[in-house]
């Protein structure tokens, strides 16, 4: 091809040399990075999770009504899944990274016994007398506390009081997309065998955590959840809790995280400046959910009636694993 005939170029702009270059390239399975540079090294993040709200008191009758209809045996974990409305997620996720969803379980029921390669925890809003049993430690739960499932460990969960019993799971499972090694083993019976624990390393009591955050004078505070030695709950996920004074505002807080927020109690505004310099405003109210997407700006508005108190679902801890937490 003549330099003249090279540098001609085709109805959408492309020489008539590239294009006979790229013609060429399916059929060795490559393809040119210059055309996709960025978009495969972007100049900052780019989630592909939205800002999203789920309305407990909207969805609490849809999952009573599940209740009703869909049996514990027949669903195996009975969950209305919160899934983020981002076309580009293309999956039922709640980000990028954190997978969360609302489980029901009602009195008398049992939800069988398995085990899993992901992570898992659950904070609890409703209820009392139901319990998780973990790698035989039966535990019971309150409202506000967190109970985790280690990986690989047989859980079930039960209900011995009355009324539903509702909580907030939250697993790592969007990680699987890029290690897919995920999978789950049903136990041969329905109950893996365990005996009551009045105390345990994977439950944070709320009345602990509260007491935490009651301690600091300050308009906001804050408390990570971590184990004994002091450790993040998991290498995948971490958690906190942040309590805001009435009609008082958080710090802001920018970082390369995203966030699942579950108000534990009162109700206020969230502020989220996000990646591509929008801002959106959420309002919420008690046993709301909350998803921030990563590269986010976040301050909280607490309401004048009462103080605030959030639980926070979060990547960091695998972020900082690998050296990708940045703080704006």
């Amino acid at each position: 091809m003549h330099a003249a005939e090279a540098n001609q170029t085709n109805g959408a702009g492309i020489s008539f040399a590239t294009a006979d270059l790229l013609s060429k390239l399916p059929a060795q399975e490559v393809q040119p990075l210059w055309t996709v540079m960025h978009a495969m090294v972007p100049p900052k993040p780019t989630p592909k999770a939205q800002v999203a709200v789920w309305r407990y008191q909207e969805l609490r009758p849809l999952l009573l009504e599940a209740g009703r209809i869909v049996s514990s045996e027949e669903a195996e974990r009975r969950v209305l899944m919160l899934v983020n409305p981002a076309p580009a997620l293309n999956a039922p996720f709640t980000t990028d990274t954190v997978y969360a969803g609302l489980q029901l379980i009602n009195p008398g029921e049992t939800a069988p016994a398995h085990r899993h390669q992901a992570f898992a925890l659950r904070f609890i809003i409703e209820g009392s007398r139901g319990y998780t049993a973990v790698d035989g430690q039966k535990i019971y739960m309150q409202q506000g506390d967190v109970i985790l499932t280690p990986q690989w460990q047989w859980h079930d969960h039960g209900h011995e009081g009355e009324g539903p019993m509702i909580w907030l799971d939250g697993l790592d499972l969007p990680l699987y997309h890029m290690f897919p090694t995920h999978f789950a083993e049903p136990y041969q019976h329905s109950r893996y065998p365990s005996q009551p624990f009045d105390s345990s390393p994977i439950r944070f009591p709320w009345i602990d955590i509260k007491g935490k955050l009651d301690s600091s004078d300050s308009d906001w505070s804050q408390t990570v959840y971590r184990n004994k030695a002091g450790e993040y709950i998991s290498k995948t996920l971490g958690a906190h809790a942040e309590r805001i004074k009435a009609g008082k505002e958080s710090p802001p807080r920018h970082d390369t995280c995203s966030y699942v927020y579950h108000v534990q109690s009162g109700s206020g505004k969230t502020t989220i400046g996000l990646y591509d310099g929008s801002t959106r405003t959420v309002e919420w109210d008690k046993s709301d959910t909350f998803a921030v997407p990563a590269w986010s700006t976040v301050s909280h508005l607490a309401s004048t009636a009462q103080d605030v108190y959030l639980f926070a679902l979060s990547d960091m801890p695998l972020l900082e694993r690998l050296s990708m937490y940045l703080k704006g």
